[in-house]
This record gives structure tokens, sequence and C-alpha cells, in this order.
């Protein structure tokens, strides 16, 4: 007998939530990316020594015009990642992002992505984008809309060269993963 109730509970449980969901306004494009920005850092390992730093903070970094705006800093807020603050900032050179666990790197700056990746060659730097063809020039991370709906390729190339370790689960979510430029 309590069975049944149990089921019934469920089940208008369900119904509910999915009336409130329907309620609820579609997330932008940009809160998406965001959220995804947050999950990347859940799910890749930097090395040791970054990971035993006596930052207490794991900052999440944006380069050039921000396309967020208050969206990542909402997002962000009250977040950890291996017991650090998840932060956001806003740096205005490639030569802050070492500092950075995750880069943003913003559409404004398509004219020196060679040498913003020139300088974190080899930092433990995710470099994330959405610039047309990101993964295919040497970035790690890149958004891609597919259908309305944002979704990401990899390189694992230059993830590797950075010291960064990709999660299995991170790789199976990809649409697209490559090992180096071109693939």
């Amino acid at each position: 007998m309590p069975l049944p109730r149990i089921t019934a509970f469920t089940i208008v449980w369900v119904l509910g939530g999915a009336s409130l969901w329907a309620q609820q306004p579609k997330p932008t494009e940009y809160q998406v990316k965001a959220a995804y920005l947050y999950n990347f850092g859940r799910f890749v390992e930097w090395p040791a020594k970054l990971a035993a730093s006596n930052s207490h903070s794991f900052a999440i970094c944006v380069l050039g015009q921000d396309p967020f705006g208050p969206t990542l800093n909402a997002t962000l807020a009250d977040e950890t990642i291996n017991g650090k603050s998840v932060v956001a900032k806003r740096i205005p050179s490639p030569d802050e992002a070492v500092n950075c666990r995750i880069l943003f790197i913003s559409s404004s700056e398509e004219g020196h992505l060679k040498q913003i990746l020139a300088v974190l060659d080899r930092e433990s730097v995710l470099t994330v984008s959405d610039l047309p063809q990101f993964s295919r020039r040497g970035g790690m991370v890149q958004f891609v809309l597919d259908e309305k709906r944002v979704r990401f390729e990899i390189n694992l190339t230059p993830a590797e060269h950075a010291g960064l370790t990709l999660s299995s689960e991170l790789l199976k979510l990809a649409t697209n993963v490559r090992r180096s430029a071109g693939d």
C-alpha cells in the first residue's frame, strides 16, 4: 500500500516541477556559457603544484570585451571548486592570465589570438572561447551553437601541453574532440 502513495507523490512532484520549470525563462546564451565555465573547472585536473598553491580562490577570467556582464559573477557567487572560492575576474592583458585557472577569450581579441595563446603556451590555464575555429587554432575549448543550443568542442593537444587532464565525462559531452590543429 505505501508504494502507490510514493508513486503518486513522485508523479505529482515531477508534474509540479515540470510546470514550475516551464514558467522559468529560457536561459540566455551567456548564462549557459557561464554555467559551462564553472562546470569545466569541476571536470579538469590541474597540476599538483597549482592545486597546492596558497591561492584561496579559483579564478575564472575574461580577456577582452566582457560578453557576460553581471551573469558570470551571479553564476559563480558562493561557488567553490576543490575547496577554493570561485571568483570572476576581468583582465586587460594576456600576461595577467597566468593567475587564472580558466580564461575566456572574448571575440574582441580575435586579432590577437595567436599572441595570447603564445603567452599562455605551457601555462596551466584552460583556454575557452566562442571564436570561430578556436579549437583548430590552438585553443582548448570552443563553444559552438548547435541548433540554438550551446555545446563545445575540445582540442586535447594544448590542454595536455599545459599539464591539464580533462575528465572522460567532459570529453563525452563534447561535440568533437581533436588532438591537434586542423583535425
